[in-house]
């Protein structure tokens, strides 16, 4: 007896181009799905870039804050609060608004996020921040992002050629004197990094005790949800206490559920697999139908509806696993035309990737599933 996998690659390589059509569905709806995998993903860890960069094991933020790109504020007394707690080594505040970018280059403005620091404080991990925190120190000096969106104009271009550039932000004059890489989410296209003083420089109607987010450094072994449990237990309604994993997981969590785009991306995904289903589902019918009788001829041989339904099974699996492969190869093409396109961290990951080969062969079984009710009318009498 022929195996049911080897009469399945034997009927699928026979037609060449009904094989190649059903190929490229099969690639087409893995393509689909891994953009839509992909951009949901990146949605999700650029919306915690500097969540993960903010040097601190708990967070206060203020009680009405909902994500980062709409910023709140709280007193900065809260923060100094905490400090008189166990476990509590040091606490920094962050200044966070949106201002007004003024592009040097074409004079368009701009909404981009600013970041206000102490320099004194190391606030964020990252190397480039340290190494310049000193330029900081001097009056409306600012560092700049360099993943941002190009339409702030080539900042990160002229710093690097000549050292310095001199803009606007939100009318004040600023000078741009260096660099540091963080990145880019759905609701952020560029991010602005001064000192405290040089960010009530530039709003100076703003209360100088109103801070965006309050970082909250632990002793070495001290439990960070432990702390959290304390402060939230001691200090006013008026702020919430998080964990680092809780200050990404909250902000995940809005774009997830509080806005329509983590639904769009997974009704994507639904789509890509309906749009397999159906590609599929015909090319497994059509060739059912072709070789109707010569089903009918393995019945009368002998050969039993649960070996026949095998072949169509191990013909949709083939097709899963042979259509997944220019799939996924077009997918990491379009992955870094994206990156470089919008700045947005699009990876694929290995687990997103075993992901949607599983909805690949579950789209194509289910096909199979739908086409072999076309066996049952393969009768034998109708042959002989």
């Amino acid at each position: 007896m022929i195996s049911s996998a080897r009469l399945a690659w034997l009927q699928l390589r026979r037609e060449k181009i009904r094989l190649a059509i059903a190929l490229a569905g099969v690639a087409f709806a893995v393509l689909l799905m891994l953009m839509q995998v992909g951009f949901q993903d990146a949605l999700f860890r650029s919306a915690a870039n500097l969540h993960r960069h903010l040097d601190a094991e708990v967070f206060l933020v203020g009680a009405n804050y909902n994500v980062l790109c709409f910023p709140t504020t709280f007193s900065r007394r809260r923060l100094y609060q905490a400090l008189g707690f166990p476990g509590v080594r040091s606490v920094s505040p962050v200044y966070t608004m949106l201002a007004r970018w003024k592009n040097p280059f074409d004079g368009r403005i701009r909404d981009i996020f600013l970041l206000g620091i102490d320099p004194a404080d190391h606030a964020l991990d990252i190397p480039e921040v340290d190494a310049q925190r000193a330029l900081l120190h001097e009056p409306d000096v600012a560092l700049f992002d360099e993943w941002s969106r190009p339409e702030f104009g080539p900042v990160a271009d002229t710093v690097q050629a000549n050292g310095a550039l001199t803009t606007e932000l939100s009318t004040r004059r600023i000078t741009v004197r260096g660099l540091f890489p963080l990145g880019t989410s759905f609701g952020v296209d560029g991010t602005v990094l001064t000192s405290d003083l040089n960010f009530r420089r530039i709003f100076p109607g703003r209360p100088p005790g109103a801070i965006g987010i309050g970082l909250v450094q632990l002793q070495p072994g001290a439990s960070p949800e432990a702390v959290r449990e304390r402060l939230a237990a001691a200090l006013p309604r008026d702020v919430h206490v998080l964990t680092k994993r809780e200050f990404i997981a909250h902000e995940v969590a809005y774009w997830a559920t509080a806005t329509p785009i983590g639904f769009v991306f997974t009704f994507g995904v639904v789509m890509g697999i309906v749009v397999g289903v159906i590609i599929v589902y015909q090319i497994l019918f059509a060739d059912i139908s072709d070789h109707l009788s010569e089903y009918a001829t393995l019945k009368a041989m002998g050969y039993t509806n649960r070996y026949l339904a095998g072949v169509v099974v191990m013909e949709a699996t083939i097709l899963a696993a042979l259509g997944f492969v220019p799939g996924i190869a077009s997918a990491l093409w379009l992955y870094d035309l994206t990156a470089e396109s919008t700045r947005l961290p699009m990876r694929l990951e290995p687990a997103r990737a075993l992901l949607v080969l599983g909805l690949t062969l579950i789209m194509c079984w289910l096909s199979a599933l739908l086409a072999i009710r076309k066996l049952r009318t393969a009768d034998p009498a109708e042959v002989f």
